[in-house]
């Protein structure tokens, strides 16, 4: 899953803007995506749009695994 993020990711970005860290506890597998402050909009979209988007694509992808992804764009 982490390698679809950042295929996503990546192309809106450049790989250098941004960081992608995976962290799974339990069921539940978080993938944090840092962004460098002054991209961030890019990535999170009008009104959330583009964000919505990846976030959705990751759950569907994810949909006949038994465990949970949550994608997390912040700034780093």
């Amino acid at each position: 899953m982490r390698e679809l993020v950042d295929y996503l990711v990546g192309e809106i970005l450049s790989k250098d803007n941004f960081d992608i860290v995976e962290v799974e506890d339990g069921n539940t597998v978080e993938i944090r995506v840092q962004v460098d402050a002054d991209k961030i909009g890019k990535v999170i979209g009008k009104s959330g749009r583009i964000a919505k988007a990846i976030r959705t694509i990751v759950k569907a992808s994810a949909q006949n695994s038994d465990k949970h992804y949550d994608v997390i764009i912040s700034e780093r």
